[in-house]
């Protein structure tokens, strides 16, 4: 399975690379500014965390183009998640309370990448802005006390949006969660 890591300039992105590389899949990662026909063999695409404020109203390369024309499963971690939701038509905004740390989530999907995992978990968070509302062709996965949009996912399409970093080793259940979306372009 082929998977690009696209660098929106995170702090995490090698982590996100590392995971993947753990699950033994074939991953890469890519500037944001890559192409899409250099990555249109992919199996699956993650969109890293970005700088500060980037996913609030920043652009993120090609993260439009990829979103628009790929067919394989998407997920976007904080920044990316960020983006993937406004550029659905989702709203993102300052948090009321940024999260920094271990935070507690409440799952409401267990579909797709909650599969067989607990209702609630100990998740990493690293953000001062969010996703405030879903965009229409989006489901609500998880919620914490201080972000109501933690995780979603697209009616139809094999797309995913995660606040959280499940590529931190101090998300339980991490692993879990790149194994479910994996699964979800397999």
């Amino acid at each position: 399975m082929k998977v690009y890591v696209v660098d929106n300039g995170g702090q995490w992105t090698h982590r996100e690379w590392r995971t993947l590389r753990y699950l033994d899949t074939d991953a890469a990662i890519v500037p944001n500014t890559t192409p899409f026909h250099e990555i249109s063999d992919a199996d699956a695409i993650v969109l890293s965390g970005g700088a500060p404020r980037i996913g609030l109203s920043g652009e993120l390369g090609n993260c439009a183009e990829y979103l628009e024309r790929a067919e394989v499963p998407i997920m976007g971690i904080c920044a990316g998640h960020q983006f993937m939701a406004r550029f659905f038509g989702g709203e993102c905004a300052p948090s009321g309370v940024p999260e920094f740390g271990k935070i507690e989530i409440t799952v409401r999907d267990r579909d797709a990448l909650f599969y067989q995992l607990p209702k609630t978990m100990t998740v990493w968070e690293s953000h001062n802005d969010e996703v405030t509302r879903l965009p229409d062709d989006f489901v609500l996965m998880a919620s914490s006390d201080n972000c109501r949009v933690q995780a979603m996912r697209h009616h139809e399409r094999p797309l995913f949006g995660l606040q959280f970093h499940p590529e931190v080793e101090h998300t339980e259940y991490g692993a879990q969660i790149f194994e479910n979306f994996l699964r979800e372009g397999a």
